[in-house]
């Protein structure tokens, strides 16, 4: 693979296309994993012109946020985060009340057993309604699950869940930046299987060598993935993909079975200290435990 200077951020506005520059920082859901902090230093590797922008693996939708492209498809295949964003899409005012009402148990009972009750409640019956004030009071955005029953096992974090004032505010920002977005439930596949000659698709899945706690990593395949990348690309539609890097502060190189020509070009993203790992490591030292995301372009 080659190593090639990425587009100037000023091909975006000179082209007309959606990029809008800068850092957008205003978090909708505290997620592991969210690329909203490494957002400018990938975007600026995409194709200065596209067409629709399509997410597989939507997560917190930190790129989709930084990005906020005129036309696009972001699809997950949790149904519980899927509700969330097609909230946000076509009922925002809903939105805003579930985490209201959530919130408001804090003042009745307390944080701790607040977080507990709608953990229990969400392990019931899951659903976004319970998930997104999980996801805003939940150690760290960790959203895992236990493999033996499927349940929510995220302990209630050390920090305030934001204000529903605060919260309703980021509602109304993302729903801004994300007017010409469709919100789906389907597998990464599907997804990409929309995406048509000139399109850009931008993947970030569970990443191999860290994050099987989490939602969706077990059931993932990196192999299908790849094929599916092979597909995209040879309908001519651009592909840029999050994957594991370095970890240990550079120590460790996580070697990945990447198929021999599918990508043009490799770079790496620092992405900082691990927040999974901290939540593993329970507050211990992370001075070694710097991490690097690859960054894979299909063109």
């Amino acid at each position: 693979m080659n190593i090639a200077a990425p587009a100037s951020p000023d091909l975006f506005a000179r082209a007309g296309a959606p990029y809008h520059g800068g850092t957008f920082k205003t978090q909708l859901l505290k997620w592991v994993g969210s690329k909203q902090r490494q957002a400018p230093a990938i975007i600026k590797y995409f194709p200065a012109v596209f067409n629709t922008y399509l997410e597989p693996f939507l997560g917190s939708g930190g790129i989709l946020g930084a990005l906020s492209p005129r036309q696009a498809i972001a699809g997950d295949t949790f149904a519980p985060l899927v509700q969330i964003w097609q909230a946000l899409a076509t009922q925002p005012d809903t939105l805003k009340a579930w985490y209201a009402e959530r919130h408001a148990l804090i003042a009745a009972h307390g944080k701790e057993q607040a977080y507990a009750d709608v953990l229990e409640q969400y392990n019931q019956s899951p659903n976004g309604a319970d998930l997104v004030f999980l996801c805003r009071a939940c150690y760290g955005g960790v959203v895992r699950f236990r493999k033996a029953d499927g349940y929510m096992s995220t302990p209630c974090g050390p920090h305030d869940p934001i204000a529903p004032e605060s919260f309703s505010k980021r509602v109304d920002a993302w729903v801004e930046r994300t007017r010409g977005t469709q919100f789906i439930r389907a597998d990464f596949r599907e997804t990409m299987d929309r995406a048509r000659r000139g399109d850009l698709v931008y993947c970030d899945p569970p990443y191999a060598d860290s994050q099987a706690i989490l939602y969706g990593a077990q059931d993932f395949s990196l192999a299908t993935l790849f094929e599916t990348v092979q597909k995209c690309k040879e309908r001519g539609v651009f592909v840029a993909l999050s994957i594991d890097g370095s970890k240990y502060s550079g120590a460790k190189l996580c070697n990945l079975p990447i198929p021999d020509g599918l990508f043009e070009h490799e770079y790496f993203i620092e992405i900082g200290r691990s927040m999974l790992k901290r939540f593993q490591m329970d507050g211990r030292t992370l001075e070694a435990h710097g991490v690097a995301d690859r960054l894979l372009l299909t063109y």
